[in-house]
């Protein structure tokens, strides 16, 4: 197997062939380096940690040898790359600026399980400061780049974690959604990306991620990719604000197990006034439905009747990206767009940000009325298609909020409500980019998504197609 196949083949993958002794973990992450620093004009990587990768490799492979702990855990010698603005320790963690200076002294929660499943963490990805937006742009780490098109945004605002897994420069990666910022790239490259239930997986050292809004999770190449990195994340941890049901089974159990017939909705019609789907995207969608009848499911056409989210909605991203800049070291090295975003912010009060919180609960209840009749709900991830980089050049947090506006009008609502939803890829579009289709669950029903989107992958599998050289 050349390096080439070895790095595109995927977190499950890649952790069988290191366990049964067929490739070093040692070999898999210098391909993987390589390979990363081969395509830094992709702009995936903040920081690449070459030779503490190496390192974690080596003890990896030590530990596979001598038979002892840690030689079977489920992601032993995976390359994965971190969101940067989950702490990994001895690294500034930025939030895709420069305003931090301090490396941090230990890992987030969720990199310290990844680390104890036997995964290596090569790096940390690039971000718009503080995740505001769903293009990856900064003033201070400048542009990622979609693998498919290097002219074109890999979308946000984990779109350095998804240019690295797309582009086979890491096995997965781990990002934050906070209003579809895993989903959107996921869109955008070509990748699977599930937004997890609000409290699948903790967000400690911190109670919560931009309030009710944020969860991490992974991007992947695969839905079994995704399951397998899910069972290693989920669970409470100490300080935890919100806390999921515990699924019903393991995740890669339900990425491996048929649904039954399920009754699924769908709608096109997007959750933000004023906003037109693009005409491919409705097709994808449409494609989508043809498929899934095929699979035996009840699939019908539905009316949303989406609840207004707004007001929930940019109360929590303005209280969190505050809370956010408030820790930072150098508040003087924000970008110009950020500072303007913290005047805005300024009327809105902790009370008013609670008031918020609690509103989300209500509107929750209201939107679960998209499953009155419905296991599942499908829509497009994206309106528009992935635009040019620079989308946010020369513009303000207002201008910025209104370009924002088609990347986000089918997933920042469940971001209020804290449904799970994943991106799922539906083909490629006429300029060459990928498509994909958007599949929301019940609350605490990411297995059900996990099963479905498994079937859609093993009709038209997405994994072997891959980016560039």
């Amino acid at each position: 197997m050349d390096d080439r196949e070895l790095v595109f083949l995927g977190a499950a993958r890649q952790a069988e062939l290191v366990r049964a002794g067929k490739v070093s973990a040692r070999r898999l992450v210098e391909a993987t380096l390589r390979r990363a620093e081969r395509l830094d004009h992709l702009g995936a990587f903040r920081v690449l940690l070459a030779e503490r990768a190496l390192a974690e490799a080596d003890a990896r492979d030590a530990a596979l040898a001598a038979g002892g702990p840690g030689a079977d855990g489920p992601l032993l010698g995976v390359p994965v790359a971190i969101k940067d603005e989950l702490d990994v320790s001895g690294e500034v963690t930025t939030f895709g600026g420069a305003a931090n200076l301090t490396p941090a002294a230990h890992d987030a929660e969720a990199v310290r399980r990844l680390r104890d499943a036997g995964a290596v963490i090569i790096g940390k990805t690039t971000m718009p400061e503080f995740g505001q937006w769903p293009f990856t742009e900064s003033a201070a780490h400048g542009y990622a780049r979609n693998p498919w098109n290097p002219t074109r945004t890999t979308g946000g605002s984990s779109g350095g974690s998804a240019a690295a897994v797309a582009a086979g420069l890491a096995g997965a990666a781990l990002g934050g959604d906070g209003g579809g910022s895993i989903r959107i790239p996921a869109a955008c490259c070509g990748l699977f990306g599930l937004k997890p239930q609000r409290g699948r997986v903790p967000t400690a050292p911190h109670p919560h991620l931009w309030y009710a809004l944020g969860t991490i999770g992974p991007l992947t190449r695969t839905v079994l990719d995704s399951a397998l990195l899910y069972d290693v994340l989920s669970g409470p941890a100490e300080g935890d604000r919100w806390t999921a049901r515990p699924a019903r089974t393991s995740f890669v159990h339900a990425a491996s197990t048929e649904p039954g017939r399920l009754r699924i909705g769908y709608s096109a019609t997007p959750a933000v006034f004023g906003v037109r789907p693009h005409p491919e995207h409705v097709a994808a969608l449409d494609d989508t439905v043809r498929i899934l009848r095929e699979l035996g499911h009840d699939v019908r056409e539905v009316d949303p009747r989406y609840p207004d989210t707004t007001a929930a909605f940019v109360a929590q991203f303005c209280g969190g990206v505050r809370a956010e800049a408030a820790a930072v070291e150098r508040p003087e090295l924000l970008e110009r767009r950020t500072r303007s975003t913290l005047r805005l912010a300024r009327p809105v009060s902790g009370a008013v940000v609670e008031r918020a919180v609690r509103a989300g609960e209500r509107l929750a209840a209201r939107a679960g009325r998209c499953f009155a009749g419905a296991d599942l709900l499908l829509t497009p991830t994206l309106a528009a298609r992935p635009r040019d980089v620079g989308s946010l050049d020369g513009v303000g947090t207002v201008g910025a909020m209104v370009r924002s506006l088609p990347m986000i009008a089918y997933t920042a609502l469940w971001n209020v409500t804290g449904h799970p939803a994943a991106s799922v890829p539906a083909g490629f579009g006429s300029d060459g980019l990928p498509l994909a289709v958007q599949l929301v669950g019940r609350e605490h029903q990411e297995t059900t998504v996990l099963q479905v989107a498994a079937q859609l992958e093993a009709v038209r599998p997405w994994a072997h197609r891959t980016p560039g050289p």
